[in-house]
């Protein structure tokens, strides 16, 4: 069936560059977005799709994402990632990271095999690599990760998952203390591929010598990293100090106070933060227990917990579109700062910023509309809408 091409017109467009008021948005037979009419334009002949006073995003794009409806990206199991696809396009992302935990070698390129073979299959949002989150982490740091995993990085290891991936394993967060971390980072970084530091107890000069090896990101800035302080700025200080760095953040008003997360804006500018879901496999689901890899976690109270003596915060159950709403609700962020946090700056940070996270001629229609109170009234995803609030 050949779709016919049609103009949004809406009260405001988030633009990479600029915040447009009013006109009209083309979007093409194709899916893909065309031109934009600035409002003193003429009405263009053709379907327009009125939208009133509501609001034109990007799609949203997590590149921190464990679980969502049940399913963990370590199941491994290609129709829960599908699962996981279609259920994200009511958190306002349209494409995603899936992100792994740490695990065994065999475990870990099994995720990538699967992924590697089927990515481009899933009917929801579009999957655009993949992250490991470890296993090359620190023992202090472990959060909810398994530290009988946890070792120094392999550069025969990467290759071998980077060949399972045919190329899509696109970030890595590790711990910048382990023994050859540096090189590690100048191979992968060296291959187009990012990585953040994270989930570690290193010193100010162990991260900014991972940074200076091409380093490029904080993993969950605050969460699982050692603090700053006055003569000891740890990993908090180099996330707040060096420039052209981009920090995930975890805006649940759990994991980081809502103070803290203003901090953070105001210092590195929205233009350097990432907004992140971490979510779990309870992501949408009900309160009660759950699994984070191998780990009995408890969902109550808007946290996931593991169930040990320990406590700890084990991802998150937060949605993308709730994380863009609270930055702007704690006044942390302007709504345009805050689509650029869950949108530009993640896809640019990942070095996906070619394919997602900006609204372009020619790109695909993944969008958002947008109620004023930053609300998710309907998800697009190559200019046909899925799902409406």
């Amino acid at each position: 069936m050949h779709k016919m091409s049609y103009y949004i017109h809406a009260a405001k467009f988030f633009f990479p560059h600029n915040t447009e008021i009013g006109g009209y948005l083309e979007v093409t037979d194709d899916g893909r977005f065309g031109r934009y009419l600035p409002a003193d334009a003429p009405r263009p002949a053709g379907q327009v799709k009125d939208y009133g006073t509501q609001w034109i995003a990007p799609g949203l794009v997590d590149t921190h994402i464990h679980g969502l409806l049940g399913h963990d990206v370590m199941d491994n199991d290609w129709a829960g990632l599908d699962a996981m696809s279609v259920g994200l396009l009511q958190t306002g992302v349209t494409s995603w990271l899936p992100t792994t935990l740490t695990g065994s070698f065999e475990q870990l390129d099994a995720v990538c095999q699967t992924i590697g073979e089927h990515a481009g299959e899933e009917t929801g949002a579009k999957i655009q690599g993949i992250h490991f989150e470890g296993p090359y982490f620190t023992e202090e740091h472990k959060g909810a990760q398994n530290p009988k995993y946890f070792r120094d990085p392999s550069i025969a290891e990467y290759d071998q998952w980077q060949k399972s991936a045919k190329g899509l394993l696109q970030k890595m967060s590790l711990a910048a203390e382990r023994d050859g971390a540096v090189e590690f980072i100048e191979h992968m970084t060296q291959d187009g591929k990012v990585v953040a530091l994270g989930h570690s107890s290193a010193t100010f000069e162990q991260a900014k010598a991972c940074i200076e090896a091409g380093a490029t990101m904080f993993c969950h800035t605050f969460n699982a990293m050692s603090g700053l302080t006055h003569r000891a700025p740890g990993m908090v200080g180099a996330a707040m100090y060096m420039k052209n760095v981009d920090d995930e953040l975890i805006a649940d008003g759990h994991h980081v106070r809502p103070e803290v997360v203003s901090v953070l804006v105001r210092e590195k500018t929205p233009e350097h933060v990432a907004l992140v879901t971490d979510c779990m496999s309870a992501g949408l689901q009900p309160d009660g227990d759950y699994m984070l890899g191998e780990f009995p976690v408890v969902v109550a109270n808007g946290t996931a917990r593991l169930k040990d003596e320990t406590h700890n915060l084990a991802g998150s159950i937060l949605q993308l579109k709730d994380a863009v709403a609270n930055v702007v609700k704690w006044n942390a962020a302007t709504p345009e700062e805050a689509i650029n946090m869950a949108a530009y700056v993640p896809a640019q940070s990942s070095k996906i910023g070619d394919k997602c996270g900006s609204i372009l001629p020619g790109r695909a229609a993944d969008f958002l509309v947008l109620n004023p109170d930053m609300s998710l009234s309907e998800t697009y995803l190559d200019g046909v809408s899925r799902y409406q609030a």
